[in-house]
Parts: C-alpha cells; sequence; structure tokens
C-alpha cells in the first residue's frame, strides 16, 4: 500500500514567505527553506523581523487570503488523490495553512502551530515533532505504508530520500546539483506519471 507525501510551498501553492515579503515591502522575508536548511534558524529570524516592524498575524493572514494554488496544482492533487493516499507534510502553520487548504479541496495537512499574543504578535512556533516531515513518513512506513515524496527545498530532502520513490518538483538548481540522484521535474504532467508508475510497481 502506498501513501504519498507532498509539500505545500512550492509546490502546490506559492511561497507563503515570498508573498508577504512582496506585499510588505521587506525583500529578506523572501528568504526560504530553498535558501536555509534550519529551518527553527529560518523561522525564529523571521518573527525578529515581524516584530521590530509591528507586524503579525493578521497582515500576514490578509495576504494569505489572496494566494491561490499554482496553476495546475489542484487538478494534479485531485488526479492523484483518486488513485492515491495523499498527505500533505509542510513546516507552515496552522494559522497559515486553512485557506490554501480550502482552494485546494481540503486534502488532509500536517503542520506546525504559531503562538500567538491575544493583540495577533506572533510569539513563536511549535514544531509537532523534531524533523517533522521524515518523522511523519516513518510514522506512516511504521503503519504499513510504504511512502511516495515529492519537495523543492532543503527540508523535504530526508522523507524523499527515505521513501519508496521520491521527486524533486520546481527545485533549485543548487539542490539538482547536490542531489543528482533523485529525479527532478518541473511539469505536474511528469511528477503525476512518475508517481503512477511507482503505484504499479
Amino acid at each position: 500500500m502506498y501513501i504519498t507525501c507532498l509539500d505545500l510551498e512550492g509546490v502546490l501553492v506559492p511561497e507563503i514567505w515570498i508573498a508577504f515579503s512582496e506585499a510588505s515591502g521587506i525583500p529578506e522575508l523572501k528568504r526560504t527553506t530553498r535558501d536555509e536548511p534550519d529551518y527553527d534558524k529560518l523561522m525564529t529570524w523571521r518573527l525578529g523581523i515581524l516584530r521590530e516592524r509591528g507586524l503579525g498575524l493578521r497582515e500576514i493572514q490578509a495576504v494569505i487570503e489572496k494566494i491561490d494554488p499554482l496553476p495546475g496544482a489542484k487538478d494534479f492533487l485531485d488526479s492523484l488523490r483518486a488513485e492515491c493516499q495523499t498527505v500533505i507534510i509542510s513546516d507552515t502553520f496552522t494559522q497559515f495553512a486553512a485557506p490554501l487548504m480550502k482552494k485546494l479541496g481540503m486534502p488532509t495537512i500536517f503542520c506546525n502551530e504559531l503562538t500567538v499574543a491575544p493583540d495577533g504578535t506572533i510569539t513563536g512556533h511549535r514544531m509537532r515533532v523534531a524533523q517533522s516531515k521524515l518523522t511523519t513518513v516513518r510514522a506512516l512506513q511504521s503503519m504499513g505504508y510504504q511512502t511516495i515524496a515529492s519537495g523543492d527545498s532543503y527540508n523535504d530532502l530526508a522523507m524523499i530520500e527515505a521513501s519508496a520513490a521520491g521527486f524533486l518538483f520546481r527545485t533549485t538548481d543548487a539542490i539538482k546539483a547536490a542531489h543528482p540522484d533523485l529525479p527532478a521535474f518541473t511539469e505536474y504532467a511528469d511528477l503525476l506519471d512518475a508517481i503512477r508508475a511507482q503505484l504499479r510497481k
């Protein structure tokens, strides 16, 4: 039995922090897990910038409400879910993901939580488990599933490499160069074909 595990940002929806960076005019916030492998370090740095600028959850959610899935993403996800159990494993947060899940047809997502003060200030972040993507894949495997995984960033590599089949999707040249053994795709049709080929094994 297979279950497919997908990253969210960069694979199905645009990068939330890049969208917020552009909307807020803060170019530093364009830095993502494609650039910084240490997610805790990245988030601590992001929250420091928000505090300096007096920005909180309300402002970020207003931007997220305007974000749509990447072109073709929902059709890809619908096709995949019709053939295989599928979950999204993301290092984003429930407070960010909810409106995006509605636009994607309410797929299952495993993600994290922000701690937020009554005035909307984001005071911290709580990771669901350590190494959440790899830990989740290992947990699914312990329940008798074989996993297929796809993502675009450094924090996706562990779950991709631990799976029966793993694919990079719209990743960076640096990640592709560092991992030439991993198939890399830029089109949903090609990724879907690769997953289907594994499902037939």
